[in-house]
């Protein structure tokens, strides 16, 4: 090679191992964030004595994290992206057993094992924390839900010790990974090998399609609002956004043989970045919401104070708002429709989304399903009933004349004020 060619490819290559190693320690330092964040959650709802395994799960899997990141980077640092594959027969060849790039070769071909171990340990170690939570959030909702977390555990088992043994009995005997010359052969180039590669990213994405099949269609049954069923939805979720990049780190690996080394460590990296994260977030998401919510709800207030209609004698009043949330200008739809009965322990549908990710004040059990049993009608005249229903009740002001009969009380109609039978009774400004 020409040398300056040669010079330009060795700075290009320092230039992007410096991008690698801020990205991979950047992705290390969020997801150890992330995890704090939904630890710190976690005990100021139920306290430190009240922390179940799945919060001690993912600080074992954080210590593989950080296990895997540091591999990550001495993909680079220590073996400069080199292992067993990209080279040619003669170049094999040539390579002095003795010389420091045959050595260096070997190191990578070791770092590539030792990362593709941590890589399954610890995104099997997430998944089983997901579990864990599961039983807690379905506590309550009978066998059948807890059969099929039971039968999670053991397809995690099976597809773990599948993927193990892929990795460690692929290539016999066991030192042909690290073999330069002659050619190992495509098992036994653990940087680029395509029976690693789909082996792992198969048996990953099975796994996580199960895991996505026992919150999701429970959600989805729930008498929740379309918005916030979807946001849960999409919040239990984050399995999808760990097979796409699964997908996307098994394809740019075998399409590229030469820097498949680097190219597998990059993505092992950003791949369980993602699972750091979106294992973390449904316990995190209760308290960064609420740093966040009063942020919101004082920049809604100033945009949406001062709100004008106009009137009839074509001026423009302030739209008065009653204690029900409608307002005397126009009709809202609380006005024109009840509030749900459809319960929430405890709760009504107009709280903060993050209270219903509370496990321990709410389970999925809570979340009754249309054709409930337990699914109750509104009562109109009642404010508080002993199922712990909470009801809002509008009141409106109005002027009778003195020649009329007062209103009886079966005129009034929950959460819309009274009947009025023509506007001359309405109060005249």
């Amino acid at each position: 090679m020409d040398p300056a060619a040669a010079a330009a490819a060795a700075a290009a290559a320092a230039n992007a191992f410096r991008q690698f190693v801020v990205e991979d320690f950047t992705l290390f330092s969020v997801g150890f964030l992330v995890t704090v964040t939904r630890t710190v959650a976690r005990v100021k709802q139920v306290g430190f004595k009240g922390l179940q395994g799945d919060d001690y799960l993912v600080w074992v899997a954080m210590l593989i994290y950080a296990a895997e990141t540091a591999l990550a980077y001495s993909v680079g640092a220590v073996a400069m992206g080199l292992a067993n594959n990209g080279m040619t027969d003669e170049q094999r060849l040539a390579l002095d057993p003795n010389s420091p790039e045959y050595h260096t070769r070997q190191t990578g071909c070791k770092i590539q094992l030792s990362g593709w171990s941590t890589y399954s340990a610890l995104l099997w170690t997430l998944k089983a924390s997901l579990l864990v939570f599961y039983i807690r959030l379905t506590d309550g909702l009978g066998r059948g839900y807890l059969r099929r977390i039971y039968i999670g555990f053991a397809l995690l088992l099976a597809t773990y010790l599948a993927a193990t043994l892929n990795l460690f009995l692929g290539c016999r005997p066991f030192n042909r990974y690290w073999q330069i010359s002659p050619d190992p052969g495509d098992g036994c180039q653990p940087a680029v090998s395509t029976r690693i590669v789909w082996v792992y990213a198969s048996l990953n994405i099975i796994s996580d399609l199960y895991l996505l099949s026992i919150p999701i269609p429970m959600l989805w049954n729930t008498t929740l609002a379309l918005p916030k069923k979807l946001g849960l939805i999409v919040l239990f979720s984050g399995g999808v956004f760990i097979i796409v990049c699964a997908l996307i780190r098994a394809i740019l690996i075998v399409t590229d043989p030469i820097a498949g080394a680097q190219t597998a460590g990059s993505w092992a990296v950003r791949e369980t970045f993602v699972a750091v994260v979106t294992t973390n977030l449904p316990m995190a998401f209760p308290l960064v919401s609420t740093m966040v919510k009063p942020l919101f709800s004082s920049i809604a207030r100033s945009l949406g104070s001062s709100t004008y209609e106009k009137s009839t004698d074509g001026k423009f009043s302030r739209d008065i708002v009653t204690f029900g949330g409608g307002s005397t200008g126009g009709q809202s739809k609380q006005r024109r429709h009840p509030r749900t009965a459809n319960t929430l322990t405890g709760l009504t549908f107009t709280e903060s989304e993050e209270r219903i990710l509370a496990q321990e004040q709410l389970k999925l059990q809570d979340l009754q399903a249309v054709n409930s049993p337990q699914h109750h009608a509104p009562q109109e005249n009642t404010v508080d009933n002993s199922d712990g229903i909470r009801k809002d009740i509008e009141i409106a002001v109005t002027s009778t004349p003195k020649d009329e009969q007062r209103p009886s009380p079966e005129s009034f109609v929950f959460a819309s004020g009274p009947i009025r039978k023509s506007a001359s009774t309405r109060l005249q400004k």
